[in-house]
């Protein structure tokens, strides 16, 4: 069988993009070259003195990693290569930052991503991954970037995906047109094709949600693990969204981020992490709304760093979920 590499593949598609001039395509290969970097530093994090906590903590309030400040370092240092990125936004940094220009290059692109989703677990040699979004930017590109540019809903989204540091490393993305897999061939050093036009299982029998904050849920958020528990659904939960959303991507089910007492409006961003994954899931047939029961996709961001509830996975489980909850819940943010 051809092997198809993810360049040779991007190219053959950049007839799909609605701007097909080029840019688009250069800023994909730009993120695929940079995952190969930090997959190569992820497996090797032991060697080279890069496990561990940094010390510091991120806009989110979280903890940072040593792994998260090289990633996001990286990530920026690929994303400045081709000129066709204007502008980032990180869950590590407090605000977005303008990307050198590149001469003759009047970028039209934004960026968003996690760097290293579930970094905690590099340290016990469990899966991590890298999510990021593209925007096409509101602001002219011969004037600098807005904070406009950025707080777009996932609807506006021109493409999104995910890295997923595993046994093996498989890059997801989708630009619309339905959800492609490439896993890292390291004999040749590139992505090849090997998850053609990835369809979600309309139900599954796994929800993944952090049981250990059982009695920090509201009620109904209770009452619906327990009939999870009652169906004998499996409970499955790695503590990286990218692992948890890869495996129900596959094997169908439901993935949950509900609010708790200490987080009344959720944990989870909207911007790095829940659009761009409920866009990969969406193309995917799948669905993903808050728990207030409004579609993730629609949600237009206050702020880079908005926090959400979130139920995402195969449409007839979220909508179980949802159906299950209307007897119950009250209307949430």
């Amino acid at each position: 069988m051809k092997i198809v590499t993810l360049d040779e593949f991007i190219i053959r598609r950049q007839n799909d993009f609605e701007y097909a001039t080029g840019e688009l395509t250069a800023l994909l290969r730009d993120i695929g070259v940079a995952a190969k970097i930090v997959n190569r530093e992820v497996n090797k994090a032991g060697l080279v003195n890069i496990l561990g906590m940094d010390g510091s903590q991120n806009a989110s309030g979280d903890t940072v990693q040593k792994l998260d400040i090289y990633a996001n370092e990286k990530l920026i240092e690929c994303l400045s290569n081709s000129g066709e990125c204007a502008a980032i936004a990180s869950e590590e940094l407090d605000k977005y930052v303008e990307v050198p220009r590149v001469e003759g290059k009047s970028p039209k692109y934004i960026v968003v991503f996690d760097p290293l989703d579930g970094s905690s677990n590099i340290d016990v040699n469990v899966s991590v991954g890298t999510i990021f979004g593209i925007l096409r930017r509101k602001t002219d590109p011969s004037v600098p970037v807005s904070m406009d540019d950025f707080l777009q809903s996932g609807a506006e989204m021109v493409a999104a995906g995910y890295v997923l540091y595993g046994t093996s490393t498989i890059l997801v993305y989708t630009t619309g047109n339905g959800v492609n897999g490439f896993t890292l061939d390291p004999s040749i050093g590139e992505f090849c094709l090997s998850h053609r036009d990835i369809k979600m299982p309309t139900s599954g029998q796994f929800y993944s949600v952090n049981q250990g904050y059982y009695l920090k849920f509201d009620v109904e958020m209770r009452r619906y693990i327990d009939h999870c528990s009652d169906m004998n659904y499996g409970l499955r939960y790695i503590g990286s969204m990218v692992s948890d959303i890869h495996r129900i991507l596959f094997q169908g089910g439901i993935f949950l981020y509900p609010n708790t007492r200490k987080y009344p409006k959720g944990k989870l961003r909207l911007l790095y992490e829940c659009a761009p994954l409920s866009f990969v899931v969406e193309q995917a047939g799948g669905r993903a709304i808050t728990l207030g029961r409004n579609r993730i996709m629609d949600l237009k961001p206050k702020s880079l760093h908005q926090n959400v509830t979130i139920a995402i996975g195969s449409p007839d489980t979220v909508t179980e979920m949802e159906e299950f909850l209307e007897k119950y819940a009250v209307k949430l943010i």
